[in-house]
């Protein structure tokens, strides 16, 4: 039988120990920073507007020493905000998708630090639980509401951001015509000026004609008026000389 020296194994025994305990110390302090700066993060969306705003009206209470009872709110009323709070929950998640790809390989690149990546994962979080939150306060105000009231919301996301895009459309598009506008006019302006000076150069070019034509009709009419020598005029002259 071998006996075991307790006494040899004390030292090992209590080097591991402090060890573990000093490692779950760090992690325990490292977690617990991680958590406050991840708490001290600025959001990744402004606040949801809509969602406090159903909130005030499923929690609207009468005022404090006041008499008459305020009466409920109906449920029309919180249908319609709950489809608005909705709709901008279709907004948010459509960020979150289109932006998730491009914040990873940001990331992968050391573009962007850890902390942008945090608060892009807390508002993915946040967006999964506000759509649980939604479906159940479907279902409480109308029978398998849930089920269909985001693709309500996603219908009326998908038309005001049509009816936004024609509107863009159509002033840019009122833009584009008043630049037409005003280039054709510089354009006709400048076709007339260059008619018009073509039209000078033409004058001018004839009447410098008509004056070169009158000088040649003016050189042969004195050409014609002065008397030619004849032959027999310069024999008759010679003659009486000798």
């Amino acid at each position: 039988m071998f006996e075991v020296d307790w006494k040899g194994l004390i030292l090992p025994l209590a080097y591991v120990l402090v060890l573990g305990g000093t490692f779950v110390t760090f992690s325990t302090v490292y977690r617990q920073r991680k958590a406050a700066q991840s708490a001290n993060l600025a959001p990744w969306f402004p606040p949801h507007l809509q969602r406090n705003v159903y909130l005030s009206l499923l929690h609207l209470e009468p005022e404090e020493g006041s008499s008459e009872k305020t009466p409920k709110v109906p449920d029309s009323v919180l249908r319609a905000a709950l489809l608005r709070r909705a709709v901008e929950d279709i907004h948010r998640l459509v960020q979150i998708r289109t932006g998730k790809q491009a914040c990873a390989s940001l990331l992968q690149r050391g573009s962007v630090g850890d902390d942008l990546f945090q608060r892009f994962t807390r508002a993915e979080q946040e967006m999964e639980a506000e759509l649980r939150d939604v479906v159940m306060e479907a279902n409480a105000l109308a029978p398998n509401w849930g089920q269909t009231i985001f693709q309500s919301a996603n219908e009326i996301a998908a038309n005001a951001m049509l009816r936004t895009r024609l509107d863009e459309i159509q002033a840019q598009a009122d833009a584009e015509k008043e630049w037409w506008e005003k280039r054709r006019a510089s354009i006709s302006q400048d076709f007339m000026k260059e008619l018009d000076e073509d039209e000078s150069a033409k004058n001018t070019a004839s009447s410098g004609k008509a004056a070169t034509v009158g000088s040649d009709d003016e050189a042969v009419l004195v050409e014609s008026s002065t008397p030619a020598t004849t032959p027999s005029s310069a024999s008759k002259k010679k003659k009486g000389k000798k």
